[in-house]
């Protein structure tokens, strides 16, 4: 039987961290910048966690 192979989209969007947590960039960082606070910006720019429901689906996907 052939390998499962690594979803592109999804190693592009996730990192895993050495303990094995997913790894994800917030929303919010792409357009209209100009109008956002400059906290709020440091804020957005930090990577979060994947939620609890969808680590699952998406280790399935980075074949993990």
């Amino acid at each position: 039987m052939p390998k499962q192979k690594t979803h592109s989209g999804t190693k592009k969007r996730f990192k895993v961290t050495g303990s094995g947590k997913l790894m994800k960039q917030q929303a919010g960082m792409r357009h209209n910048l100009e109008v956002k606070a400059p906290g709020r910006k440091a804020r957005l720019n930090q990577d979060q966690t994947i939620a609890k429901a969808d680590v699952k689906a998406v280790k399935k996907l980075l074949g993990r």
